[in-house]
């Protein structure tokens, strides 16, 4: 199985976070509205997605890029 870390672009300019095991599904939730963090910042786009088999890592690197420094890191490499 894989775990997936996303970042989205909402149409606030603002990145978003996240992780899941089915990123079509989330996606397409995302872009429906149905996701209440995003539901005010459409449309999303999706900009990049990290694929992990260990859903520890895929957990602990979600949080990474949701700190001040993983957020400098995301920035510059994606």
């Amino acid at each position: 199985m894989w775990y997936y870390v996303y970042i989205l672009e909402c149409g606030d300019g603002r990145p978003y976070v996240g992780f899941t095991i089915d990123l079509k599904d989330r996606l397409r939730r995302h872009r429906k509205g149905w996701v209440s963090a995003t539901k005010n910042r459409l449309p999303v786009r999706l900009k990049t997605a990290i694929a992990f088999r260990d859903k520890y890592g895929a957990l602990k690197f979600e949080k990474y890029l949701k700190s001040g420094s993983g957020r400098a890191f995301a920035k510059r490499h994606f």
